[in-house]
Formats: structure tokens, sequence, C-alpha cells
């Protein structure tokens, strides 16, 4: 130490002309500088041996644990996600399936209930149908018997007119006959 402390303070009694000559650093004459550049070599060379034997093979080792681990944690993300892809795949298959199938059930209920809706509707057309005969029928006696209480109303009707009017009674055959006349050419008769 003493030997550093005698060469710093001959340095700095150095006047500022010959530190003007050349790098003082790099002057192999002086004492200070030589030693200096021992001591740099050991203790770079001692700094080598300790980071090549012990530093960097720890620094090394755990560079490679560390790209075992992301690689592991990569190829346990990529089945994953393969994994998933197969999932979804099968998810998306189901839901098709599952869709196809609702329709299909609904595209079947729409048909029984039409078929249904139809065989209903055919019932109720024929039963229409047979009351509307029915009615046909009795309209058709009903007419029937109107006019032929139509025709006896009016022969019944003419004899009492006739009788009123005239005071003697008429031939029934003859007012049958006119009453069927006049029925006839209003088309009832």
């Amino acid at each position: 130490m003493r030997r550093i402390a005698v060469a710093a303070v001959t340095l700095l009694a150095l006047p500022t002309a010959a530190l003007a000559e050349g790098m003082p650093q790099l002057d192999f004459k002086n004492p200070l500088t030589t030693s200096q550049v021992v001591w740099l070599v050991f203790i770079f060379s001692v700094l080598y041996v300790l980071l090549s034997r012990w530093g960097l093979p720890k620094v090394a080792d755990v560079l490679e644990a560390r790209a075992v681990s992301i690689a592991q944690d990569l190829d346990a993300a990529h089945q994953a996600k393969a994994a998933s892809d197969v999932a979804v795949a099968a998810s998306n298959e189901a839901t098709r399936v599952a869709h196809a199938e609702a329709q299909a059930e609904i595209s079947a209920s729409v048909a029984r209930a039409k078929a249904a809706a139809a065989a209903q509707a055919a019932e109720l057309n024929a039963r229409l149908e047979a009351q509307l005969a029915a009615a046909e029928e009795r309209i058709g006696a009903a007419r029937a018997s109107a006019l032929g209480a139509l025709r006896q109303v009016a022969t019944e009707t003419a004899d009492v007119v006739i009788t009123r009017l005239t005071g003697r009674v008429p031939g029934r055959g003859l007012v049958d006959q006119a009453v069927g006349a006049a029925l006839a050419a209003r088309g009832q008769g």
C-alpha cells in the first residue's frame, strides 16, 4: 500500500509538461504502470478461472434447465391445444348432429300435425257434406211440402174469394186448373 501511495504522490508531482509528451498510462518505464498491468493480468486471470470453472457452468445449467422447462411447457401447451381442438371439433359435430336430429324431429312433427289436420279436415268435410245433403233433402221435402200446401192454400183461397165475390161455389176442378196454370207460369207448379 505504501508503494501505491508513493507512486500516486510521484504521479501527481510530475509536471504537466511531462504528461503532455505521451500517455502516462502506457509508460512502461514507470514501475507503477508495470505493477498495475501485472495486477490487472492477475485479477483478470483469477476472474477468468473462477468464472469459467465455477460461475459460468452454473449459469449454463440454469439456462439449460430453463430451456428444458420452456420446451416442456411448450410441448404441454401444444398437446393441450391439440386436445382442445379435438374437443371443439367433437362439440361442433355433436351440435351439428343435434341440430340435424332436432330439425328432422320438427319436420316429422310438422308432417304428423299436417296429416292429422288433413284427416280431421277430411272428416269434418265429410260430416259437413253429409249434413249438407241431409239439409238439402229436408229443404227439398219442405219445399215440396210447401209447394203442395201452396197449391192447396191457393185453391182454398180462390174458392173462398170466388164464393164471397159471386155468391156461388165454383167448380173444384176449374179452380184447381186455374191455380195449377198460375203456378206453372211462375215456375212453381
